[in-house]
């Protein structure tokens, strides 16, 4: 069985949306985009300790898949390696085919053509940005763990990670690492009992 790992930027006051780049959905007044980009670089380094070693799978909702498609094949790093040679599933009722290296649409029942990619054998699959889909994966406990990037800012609005419906969860902290920034990554793992 597969696990499902959630990383995501959150300010204080638990918003996801827009954290590095503008948001073009600007729906409820959100006019905050970007409000992670100055610690960008600390974040990354959070992120990429032990959790970008391969093999890894990504799950990404359509817009997300977009942004990153439209970047990552061109670099050349190890983490650019990483990204492009990876499975990468994208959940969509629009897109017909991933122009990106190793892309399989998910449409239809995704629910439950989710559950039985979880089920299979294979590395970790990782969700990064993704709000909606995040939203479905949390109210449906599909989510093993969460890496949080919980940046020193309160933005006061906008599309929170924890949403209405969200399954109710018993939740460890198994790691607790601060960047030079401010930044603070909590790793957290579903309890079962």
């Amino acid at each position: 069985m597969r696990e499902i790992t959630i990383v995501s930027f959150v300010s204080l006051d638990g918003v996801a949306q827009g954290p590095v780049q503008p948001d073009e959905d600007t729906s409820g007044g959100f006019t905050q985009s970007g409000w992670a980009s100055g610690d960008l670089e600390d974040a990354m380094q959070l992120v990429n300790d032990g959790l970008m070693d391969p093999p890894v799978s990504f799950l990404f909702g359509r817009k997300t898949y977009d942004m990153f498609s439209a970047s990552w094949p061109n670099d050349k790093t190890s983490l650019g390696d990483l990204f492009n040679t990876s499975r990468k599933y994208v959940v969509s009722s629009s897109l017909t085919e991933g122009a990106w290296e190793n892309s399989e649409i998910i449409d239809g029942d995704v629910l439950e053509k989710l559950k039985q990619i979880k089920a299979e054998d294979g590395p970790r699959l990782q969700v990064h940005g993704s709000n909606a889909l995040i939203q479905t994966l949390l109210a449906n406990d599909l989510v093993d763990e969460l890496r949080l990037l919980t940046f020193p800012v309160v933005l006061g609005h906008g599309q929170r990670l924890f949403g209405d419906g969200t399954a109710a969860a018993k939740l460890k902290l198994t790691s607790l690492t601060t960047g030079k920034s401010g930044v603070v990554m909590s790793i957290y793992r579903r309890q079962t009992a």
